[in-house]
């Protein structure tokens, strides 16, 4: 959450002032958030299922 929140600062930021390694760096932040965001989503959910299978839930 927080590189996807970052990432989204910096590039209209970086847009605003002209500095493309900003806009760059932005979005790699931004997809590296969506990354762990996803990876979390799926932890998650595994431990979910795995909860219903053992009566955990």
């Amino acid at each position: 959450m927080a590189n996807e929140a970052v990432g989204n600062v910096n590039q209209p930021a970086g847009t605003v002032t002209g500095n493309d390694q900003l806009v760059a760096e932005g979005k790699a932040q931004e997809l590296t958030g969506e990354a762990q965001k996803t990876v979390g989503d799926g932890k998650a959910g595994a431990k979910n299922l795995a909860d219903k299978v053992t009566g955990r839930s």
